[in-house]
């Protein structure tokens, strides 16, 4: 495999012209939706309790929390930025091309996500001033957050990872650019599983309060697929 092979231009027969509008929102992109929220998504799923942590007894770990939080809010920085760009260098243009129809797709979505997550209500339990809350109480308003916001999340990565793709062809870019997204997210993938299997995907409900069945949410089946809960009616781990 030499060097200018791997520079060379996937699609042979085109130019690879880009212009600096269409390179930073390319990057900015890749950035935002290719590394940050996916690894916002993978530490919200996976370390809600953390390998040192001591759970059930040591509970409500925030670390997740943050570096979900920073993540997710940086990436949306760096989303609006590169919309920006594009915008100014070449307009609302090209709208009738796969790869903005997707990338319109996952900007609603990922705006949709940004929404949710300020209307998702009061959180509650033993550890704050008030015990009554949505997230504690599992209210129906809590309950359509959790659906809305990890099927959209899901949803979301799939179509910025199609978004990614089809700009890169549409920008007819160098083969060594395909080969490290490609690693990047095969590699992403390999670790979402083995942290599956491992069965660190903890409820987040009891991730935060235990698996106590005094508290509300651990008397109705969890929201999500895949996750780690006790259930002390069992005596197990599902």
């Amino acid at each position: 495999m030499s060097m200018d092979w791997l520079l060379a231009s996937i699609d042979p027969a085109r130019p690879h012209l880009v212009d600096p509008a269409i390179a930073w929102h390319a990057r900015l992109m890749v950035l935002a939706w290719g590394i940050l929220f996916p690894l916002g998504v993978l530490i919200a799923r996976f370390f809600k309790v953390t390998l040192r942590q001591n759970w059930p007894e040591q509970r409500d770990n925030r670390f997740w929390w943050h570096s979900h939080l920073g993540l997710q809010y940086l990436g949306g920085v760096l989303m609006l930025i590169a919309l920006a760009v594009i915008l100014a260098g070449h307009g609302a243009g090209g709208l009738g091309s796969p790869h903005a129809w997707l990338g319109y797709a996952v900007l609603l979505l990922g705006g949709t996500q940004f929404l949710a997550g300020w209307l998702r209500g009061s959180k509650g339990g033993p550890s704050e001033p008030e015990l009554r809350g949505d997230h504690y109480d599992m209210t129906p308003r809590r309950i359509a957050f959790e659906y809305l916001h990890k099927s959209a999340g899901y949803l979301a990565i799939f179509l910025a990872v199609a978004a990614i793709l089809t700009g890169l062809w549409q920008a007819n870019a160098p083969r060594w650019m395909w080969i490290v997204l490609g690693g990047w997210w095969l590699g992403f993938a390999l670790v979402f599983v083995l942290l599956q299997r491992r069965g660190l995907a903890v409820d987040t409900y009891q991730a935060i309060w235990g698996p106590s069945l005094e508290h509300p949410g651990n008397r109705r089946k969890p929201i999500g697929w895949g996750l780690r809960r006790i259930d002390e009616r069992k005596g197990a781990s599902e």
